[in-house]
């Protein structure tokens, strides 16, 4: 489907919860964001939820970047200090380019909503396979704070001057 300036182009998204604590009744975060990109127009193409495991990420992952209908994953948790938080280390390798500018933004955004702990967010992104990946922490403040600061407009083919929905 072809889409000028003006129209608004749908991304598939897929989405994956990393944790060892929280279950599909209680993953508030990846609640808050499989709603968000679909209350924007996006389609919501695949959702899983695995344990805190490099492994268990990268064959997900893996997998939703040679499918064709996914054009941007987005990951949330494993992104702090704790020694099985290994999202950062699971995804590094998988991608081809990184976005620097968007760990760096998200730490700025988020300094103003919870000061200095910010920099305990190692939040990255880049392409994978011409996939578009976020990786976020886990919070469901952290994850609304990327969408509404970040994402939102971001992966919306109508912002202005640039967006990365044009990208994929």
């Amino acid at each position: 489907m072809s889409h000028t300036d003006s129209e608004k182009k749908s991304l598939g998204i897929a989405l994956l919860t990393v944790s060892d604590t929280r279950s599909s009744e209680n993953d508030t975060s990846g609640d808050y964001l499989a709603t968000q990109l679909q209350t924007d127009g996006h389609r919501l193409v695949d959702r899983q939820l695995v344990p805190d495991d490099k492994y268990f990420i990268r064959a997900t992952l893996a997998n939703w970047v040679i499918t064709r209908e996914v054009q941007v994953v987005l990951i949330t948790g494993g992104t702090g200090f704790a020694s099985r938080d290994v999202t950062p280390e699971a995804v590094g390798p998988l991608l081809d380019t990184e976005i620097p500018g968007f760990g760096e933004l998200f730490r700025q955004v988020s300094h103003g909503e919870i000061g200095s702990s910010t920099i305990q967010s190692r939040c990255l992104a880049g392409f994978s396979n011409n996939t578009l990946v976020f990786c976020l922490p886990g919070s469901p403040g952290a994850c609304r704070t990327a969408w509404e600061s970040i994402l939102g407009q971001q992966l919306d083919s109508t912002h202005k001057p640039c967006n990365f929905a044009t990208q994929v």
